[in-house]
């Protein structure tokens, strides 16, 4: 079993930067995939972007390629989400979340362990 635990979130201004980090505590983390979605009141949960276990292989939503970019660092079991320029339609509780097979991939059906999420509002 794999707990995740998000932080990072805020409050920023447009164009500003935040870093998200998930701290994975409990076995096999490093076997994971690792995505990133996010969820904005009254809307369903989306993705955001996904790394491959090995970190080889990285997904990204249209909305935010090349403004986001996900890393980890399985030695210290941390998952990242670098978000830049950042919009006020980025404004959403964002969670991680792994993927048993290693793989990164787009839905969220597709993982099995999820963090409580982290705020992030950006002002216009």
């Amino acid at each position: 079993q794999v707990q995740l635990v998000e932080s990072g979130g805020g409050l920023v201004q447009a164009g500003g930067s935040l870093r998200l980090s998930c701290a994975a505590s409990g076995r096999g983390f490093s076997t994971y995939g690792m995505g990133w979605f996010r969820q904005a009141p009254g809307k369903e949960r989306e993705f955001v972007a996904a790394i491959s276990m090995s970190g080889a292989n990285t997904l990204y939503a249209d909305s935010v390629k090349g403004r986001f970019t996900i890393s980890r660092d399985n030695a210290k079991n941390m998952g990242y989400l670098q978000m830049n320029s950042l919009q006020p339609e980025d404004s959403a509780v964002y969670y991680c979340a792994t993927e048993p097979r290693g793989w990164a991939m787009r839905r969220t059906t597709d993982y099995h362990y999820w963090g409580q999420g982290t705020q992030v509002t950006v002002s216009s």
